[in-house]
């Protein structure tokens, strides 16, 4: 019930605690270890037996008999000049996989990863140049947040603040571990992150923003939208031939209607590609859809890309139109330049 055949054990982060419960049962331990061992995954974050001493030593060799527990490794750190700390985290299998850490006025923001690597090829970013290799698994996903806590309370001794799937990969293609994860950060028998901490940025899989809204979802959303131009759109993210902008807005529309949350929209500015005044007042026209902020981020630039950064003068152009419409816009500033980690920098590389 609990294992398949020699070598293959479950990994007990895949477990429910209805299954865990019967598990102690069957070793003749009370039901409350379930819990007990639910708490130590979930709350505690631990990726070894041992480590959960209120357990009977018994119990304990009983679950390394039937199930495995490992969890990613911090294999390398930088530092950026702005203190931006890049981590490349091993995968218990051997693979890489880069997560973020961004301090900024009192604040310490966590950028998780959701796949390694990415299929989506969109052309501004460095994660499309890397052999897209496999989902993350919840327990993989929840432990870049422990690792990135741990490290936030060493170097700044506060939590995080927030945290944002902007890393690696597309969260909506690995949607049950991501939520999965979500669910533990979240609870109350977890980590109790409000949802309202967490952000999920997606390019625009309209089939997995409808699920979002169907299950009316606590945490934020945001579009990784560049250009409000189907055109433009699909030679950028070609993703956007299958999602085609009047079907992401479509889907979006559900999502504020059964969630009530505020939709927020990335917009990289790319010279002479998506930043004149028409390409603003396209983006004004989708976005006032619903609800919604904008989010202006300067292009940080990639090997092999054919895009370049904005002028200045471009952006705020840019900017003073949306306003002049009275739209929520924000300049995100690149964090982390230095070492590949802003905005669509992460390739697995080490400096």
């Amino acid at each position: 019930m609990f294992c398949t055949f020699a070598g293959m054990l479950k990994d007990i982060r895949q477990v429910d605690v209805t299954e865990i419960t019967s598990f102690v049962k069957a070793q003749g331990e009370k039901p409350f270890r379930g819990r007990q061992i639910m708490e130590w995954l979930w709350k505690n974050g631990v990726t070894d037996f041992d480590r959960m001493s209120n357990l009977p030593a018994r119990l304990r060799e009983s679950l390394k008999e039937h199930f495995t527990l490992s969890g990613l490794l911090i294999k390398t750190e930088q530092i950026s000049k702005d203190k931006t700390r890049k981590f490349g985290f091993r995968c218990p299998d051997g693979l890489i996989v880069e997560g973020v850490q961004i301090p900024s006025q009192g604040r310490v923001t966590a950028c998780l990863s959701s796949q390694v690597g990415c299929p989506l090829n969109c052309s501004f970013c460095a994660t499309a140049s890397l052999k897209s290799r496999r989902n993350l698994s919840a327990g993989e996903i929840f432990d870049q947040v422990i690792l990135l806590q741990d490290a936030s309370q060493e170097a700044y001794g506060t939590h995080l603040s927030n945290h944002v799937f902007m890393g690696m990969g597309e969260p909506l293609l690995n949607y049950d571990s991501v939520t999965g994860a979500i669910s533990h950060m979240t609870s109350e028998k977890g980590l109790g992150i409000s949802p309202r901490r967490i952000t999920l940025s997606t390019a625009g899989l309209t089939k997995g923003i409808t699920r979002l809204a169907r299950e009316k979802v606590k945490f934020n959303l945001a579009i990784s939208l560049h250009t409000a131009n189907d055109l433009k759109r699909s030679s950028l993210m070609p993703v956007n031939k299958s999602n085609p902008l009047p079907e992401l807005a479509e889907s979006l529309k559900l999502f504020y209607q059964e969630t009530g949350t505020r939709i927020s929209y990335e917009y990289l500015l790319m010279k002479d590609f998506n930043d004149s005044l028409r390409d603003a007042r396209e983006l004004a026209a989708f976005c006032k859809i619903t609800p919604c902020k904008i989010n202006l981020i300067e292009y940080n630039e990639v090997e092999g890309s054919i895009h370049h950064k904005t002028t200045p003068e471009k952006m705020q152009a840019f900017v003073d139109f949306l306003e002049s419409l009275n739209m929520i816009v924000n300049i995100r500033r690149s964090r982390g330049q230095d070492i590949d980690a802003a905005c669509g920098q992460l390739a697995c590389k080490s400096g």
